[in-house]
């Protein structure tokens, strides 16, 4: 579904070393979405963006979609510095010295990036994403060139977490799938959960009598629920000295199918979890639809 140069930032390939004059008319020309490093952010808030031995600027106007940039566009602008961007050339002219001057904008590859989400995304579509940043309430994905949107913490897996550094690192490459689109504000609305396994095939890698690491998520007064993978947890009868958060060995005592439960048993504390292990999908590309946990 995806081209590639509408890959997230930070994900798609540098523009190479030494290409001569005409790559780049070529490129204008074509409005070819290009990758470079953003190197400077100066006081007009214009970026200075290297790319294969050549330097172009993004104006502040053109550093940004308005769609997506928020109320603090001076923060997001001097975010990008020390980053890939995206962009296309729009300006080049010739100094006396031979050497070009080029004028980019990031906002011109983001509106290409949306045209193409909004014409070839509907509800359930999976897509490719980079995290950006990560909050309380949930991880913010680069679709394309830039283009953010918002995985909820609620979306991220069915074993709940209390932040979503728990699952995803800044700079993560993971996969999405889309809920709602709303096309006059070019927003689209995503999920992760559906992406990682029902019930039933977490529950296949596993069987009763095998000792297994988990992470404690719960501690109640009837038990402990820890989870065995991002979308299956099993319930440990109630221990002292453990915490949310810390990883445990476990021997599996029972897995139900017709109640969807697991019993176990916690053997060790192993301390404090360490960084969000590599996510399995289940599903890859396509389209989620009827998805039955």
């Amino acid at each position: 579904m995806r081209r590639n140069e509408y890959l997230p930032e930070g994900t798609g390939p540098q523009f190479p070393e030494n290409q001569p004059l005409s790559v780049l008319e070529q490129a204008m020309a074509e409005q070819t979405v290009l990758e470079g490093m953003a190197i400077r952010c100066d006081g007009r808030r214009d970026l200075t963006i290297r790319f294969g031995g050549y330097e172009g600027t993004i104006s502040r106007q053109d550093a940004i979609h308005p769609a997506i940039s928020g109320a603090e566009r001076d923060i997001a602008v001097l975010s990008r510095v020390g980053k890939p961007t995206c962009f296309t050339i729009t300006g080049l002219t010739v100094d006396g010295g031979g050497r070009p001057r080029l004028t980019l904008s990031r906002r011109a590859a983001q509106e290409q990036a949306i045209a193409y989400l909004l014409n070839h995304s509907t509800p359930g579509a999976v897509l490719p994403a980079r995290a950006t940043h990560l909050e309380s309430f949930g991880a913010f994905v680069d679709l394309g060139c830039g283009v953010t949107s918002l995985i909820p913490l609620e979306n991220i897996s069915v074993s709940r977490v209390t932040h979503p550094s728990e699952r995803f690192h800044i700079g993560q490459e993971l996969l999405t799938a889309v809920t709602e689109i709303d096309v006059p504000a070019c927003r689209f609305y995503l999920t992760h959960k559906e992406l990682l396994g029902t019930w039933m095939e977490n529950a296949a890698a596993f069987a009763p009598g095998e000792a297994v690491p988990g992470i404690v998520r719960g501690i109640k007064e009837y038990g402990i629920f820890v989870e065995l993978t991002p979308n299956l947890s099993g319930l440990a009868e109630w221990r002292g000295a453990v915490n949310v958060g810390d990883a445990v060995s476990v021997y599996i005592k029972s897995i139900s199918p017709e109640t969807r439960k697991i019993k176990l048993q916690i053997i060790q504390n192993l301390g404090p979890a360490g960084p969000a292990k590599e996510l399995k999908y289940f599903i890859t590309d396509g389209s989620v639809q009827d998805w039955v946990y």
